[in-house]
């Protein structure tokens, strides 16, 4: 079974939608002591650091049905600069100014560390294209309090994918996990991990 090193209700909404067995461990990472300045590394050390705090806790007489760990983390570059989650409304509101008929990349990083230690890493990119935004739009949508929980301050899978005109690369990633890079080192890393046909 697997083990998400995560607190993201998305994620989990993800791999329950994909049928993957699995459940649910928050890492406790404090994600301010990691510092990168490439994107791709900082969310690949990100999600490493949230799969080997949790892997290390493991506990054989609790967790034996456990074959491997997933850690992910997502950032949002945009114009070279890297967001995060706003920090308050104010800056979402900045953010989705600039961000409004733009372009920007979603990347997240994953981290599956399976039996015996074997770990696999990743880093998926999916290009984001925002539709002409007016003010008024702006902040209704900042009022209902969605982006201030997301990297770029944005959910696809919410009321921010009225906001966007197209992708391209992993839909899934976007929303915080890619499922085709899940499924294609699953089989290669856990033994016996097989996805639920119920």
């Amino acid at each position: 079974m697997l083990l998400l090193a995560s607190a993201s209700p998305a994620r989990r909404r993800l791999l329950e939608q994909a049928a993957i067995p699995h459940r649910v461990r928050v890492s406790g990472v404090d994600e301010s002591t990691i510092d990168a300045r490439d994107p791709s590394a900082l969310v690949q050390q990100l999600a490493f650091a949230k799969a080997s705090a949790v892997q290390s806790c493991l506990e054989p007489s609790v967790d034996a049905e456990i074959t491997a760990v997933l850690g992910c983390d997502s950032v949002f570059v945009f114009e070279g600069e890297v967001f995060g989650k706003p920090v308050d409304a104010k800056e979402a509101i900045n953010r989705w100014q600039r961000m409004a008929g733009h372009s920007g990349e979603l990347l997240t990083g994953h981290c599956l560390i399976a039996e015996e230690q074997e770990t696999v890493m990743a880093c998926i990119s999916t290009a984001v294209h925002f539709a002409e935004l007016g003010l008024s739009e702006i902040e209704a949508y900042v009022a209902s309090g969605e982006p201030l929980h997301c990297a770029g301050g944005f959910a696809l899978e919410g009321r921010g994918g009225l906001f966007i005109r197209g992708l391209n690369g992993c839909y899934s990633n976007v929303i915080g996990l890619s499922l085709p890079w899940l499924r294609d080192v699953l089989p290669l890393t856990t033994e016996g991990l097989v996805l639920s046909s119920q």
